[in-house]
Parts: structure tokens; C-alpha cells; sequence
């Protein structure tokens, strides 16, 4: 049972009561499963100026960045600009992905060509058969230039079709940046949380965009980057046949800059080197983008206050009101963050019209 699988139980396990000291979670991976640190996350705070009611969408998080289940509602504990909140609730969501696939299909190294469809073809596959049943999926490839293979609107069926029958392309550059630059304004998602999936070498040949222009452009991004990267299989298939030009890739420099990508959108980059790493890395990726404690509350704040306001959550054990001790199976303690936007700004009410 994967991790994204048991964290499906905790919408069971939030309403019921407990009076044990500590929580226990399942044992915590030995490393992250992605590469470098977490960059900025996605959470969310709303504002309903109707009714007062703030909901707040929010990770809980281990050292590893993967996610803590089974915390239940009295060990939220809400403020806001200092005053606890006494009417929280707090619940679990599992939203919809809408992924744009990007893919790579660019030619310029003859000799890896081969190796690049099948790497990209297979990882495709097993991101489809990851998705749930309410996830919406479109892909585009890109070389030179950046094509659309599908719609949010088209079958699954027909886009695993495309990725087990791709051919290897023909000689013409890897514009990986100029992709990246181009996908927001692309995607156009349906309702869903928005990623951006990537398959690639992570190397960029002759973009007119600059690596500084895509890092900043992740961080204005609403759509995280998740970037599965074939540098590990082609680095190897280029010493096996032993290409002149492809040995002159700097791999490791390539790889690194779209880690940075990839953090500073919110995302991840995924180095798997075996099947099982890659199934593992989906797992992981689906539970950042898809699930998230959400608690709502009505503020205690004056009704036509429209000043910012901070927010903050602590985890707590509500018989002692100490913070809360969580355990891994072994009795191990598990350290919790909470990732969570730290203020808002709340919107006048607008007036509705009488009927």
C-alpha cells in the first residue's frame, strides 16, 4: 500500500475523537524521494466577506516533504493576527491534478534518439496509469518547437496510443526553456489543481529564453513543475555507445538548473533510475499535488476590517494543549511542519441584488 493510498483514510480518522498523547504514523522514508530541497509550495487562503468564513488549505509535512496522516481536528490548533480561533473545523481533500504533459521529442544527438522515445514513452504510460479517476490530462511535445498531442478533452486511451507509438525523431534541437516559457499560456486546465509534468533530458540546446528568464518564471507560476528526468538513462546509453557529441553534455549542470526550476515553480525533479524509482516518484508527486488538510473557520476579526491579517497553525496535543508528539510505527518521533500562506487580505462584501 503506497503512502498516497494510506493517507485516503484519514478522512475517517479526523472525525473521530481521541484522547491518545501522541499520533502515530506509518515509518517515514529514509530520504526524499526528489532531488534537492522543497521550494515554495501551493496553499491556499480564502476569504468569504458574505459570511466571514476563512478556509485555509495546508500541508503537513515530515522532514522529507512527504505527507503526515492521521491527525484529526483537535490537534489544529488556528490563529489569526494573534487570537486563537475556537470554531475550527478541519477536514481532507484529495482535488482533482489537471497535468499538462511536456515531453521531450528533440533529435539532436542521433545516437540517443532511440533511447529517448522509449524512456519518454514508458515514463508517459505509468504517469496515465497513475491518475485517478476524476484527473485530466493534455501533452504537448516539444523540439525546436512546442506541438499539442492532446486535449484535456480527449481520451486517455488515445494519448497512451501516441506515447507507445512514437518514433524516434528527427536531427533538430532540444528548446527545453523556450517550452517551459510557453506552457502557461498553453495549458488553459479545467477545475483541478494545475501541474505541469515534465519528461526530459533537462537539456536545453538553442532556446531564446535564458535559464534566469525560466527560474523567474517559475516563481510566478500558478502551476508547479514536476520533472521526471531521463539524464541518468541517457548519460549512460551515451558511455555505452560512446557519441563524441553527447559526452560533451554537462549533465550534472543540466539536471541541476531544472531542480532549480522545478523548485522555485513549487515542484519537484524526480532522477529515477529503475522502474520502481519512477512508480515511487509518481506516488510522491501525486500526494504534493493532490492532498491537503483544509480547515475552516468565521474570523473573530471586525466585520469591515479589510487590513491584512496573519495566520498561523500549530499542531497540539489537545489534552495538555503541548505541542503534539507524533511516532512512526517503531515509536521513532516524527518531526511536522505546516506549510501554510501566512496572511491574507479580506475583500469587502459586495452587496447582492434584491430580488
Amino acid at each position: 500500500m503506497t503512502r498516497f493510498t494510506r493517507s485516503a483514510f484519514v478522512v475517517c480518522l479526523l472525525l473521530l475523537p481521541s484522547a491518545r498523547s501522541q499520533i502515530r504514523v506509518p515509518n517515514r522514508l529514509a530520504k526524499p524521494v526528489f532531488q534537492g530541497k522543497q521550494g515554495r509550495q501551493k496553499t491556499e487562503i480564502r476569504f468569504d466577506p458574505s459570511t466571514g468564513i476563512v478556509t485555509l488549505k495546508l500541508l503537513v509535512q515530515d522532514v522529507n516533504g512527504s505527507f503526515i496522516p492521521n491527525l484529526r481536528r483537535e490537534n489544529f490548533v488556528v490563529y489569526e493576527d494573534g487570537q486563537r480561533q475556537t470554531n475550527a473545523s478541519v477536514d481532507i481533500e484529495h482535488a482533482p491534478a489537471a497535468i499538462g504533459l511536456l515531453f521531450e521529442h528533440g533529435g539532436r544527438f542521433p545516437s540517443l534518439n532511440q533511447e529517448l522515445v522509449d524512456n519518454v514513452s514508458r515514463s508517459g504510460r505509468e504517469l496515465l496509469h497513475t491518475l485517478g479517476e476524476h484527473d485530466r490530462i493534455a501533452a504537448w511535445m516539444y523540439a525546436d518547437q512546442v506541438k499539442q498531442v492532446a486535449d484535456f478533452s480527449d481520451g486517455r486511451e488515445a494519448l497512451e496510443s501516441t506515447l507507445t507509438g512514437l518514433k524516434a525523431p528527427d536531427v533538430s534541437e532540444t528548446n527545453l526553456y523556450d517550452a517551459l516559457i510557453a506552457m502557461p499560456g498553453l495549458m488553459h486546465p479545467p477545475p483541478g489543481n494545475p501541474a505541469v509534468v515534465l519528461l526530459s533530458s533537462c537539456v536545453d540546446t538553442f532556446s531564446k529564453a535564458k535559464y534566469e528568464d525560466v527560474l523567474a518564471a517559475a516563481g510566478r507560476s500558478s502551476s508547479p513543475i514536476y520533472t521526471i528526468s531521463l539524464a541518468n538513462p541517457l548519460r549512460m546509453a551515451a558511455e555505452i555507445n560512446g557519441s563524441p557529441a553527447s559526452k560533451r553534455i554537462d549533465w550534472a549542470t543540466a539536471e541541476h538548473r531544472m531542480q532549480e526550476i522545478s523548485k522555485a515553480s513549487g515542484g519537484r525533479l524526480y532522477s529515477p533510475r529503475s522502474a520502481v524509482e519512477l512508480s515511487a516518484a509518481y506516488d510522491d508527486m501525486m500526494e504534493n499535488l493532490k492532498v491537503r488538510y483544509v480547515i475552516t473557520y468565521r474570523s473573530t476579526a471586525p466585520a469591515n476590517s479589510t487590513a491584512p491579517r496573519t495566520v498561523r497553525v500549530e499542531l497540539i496535543n489537545p489534552a495538555t494543549g503541548k505541542p503534539l508528539q507524533i511516532v512512526d510505527e517503531n515509536g521513532a518521533p516524527v518531526r511536522a511542519t505546516v506549510v501554510l500562506q501566512q496572511t491574507y487580505t479580506p475583500g469587502p462584501a459586495v452587496a447582492r441584488p434584491q430580488a
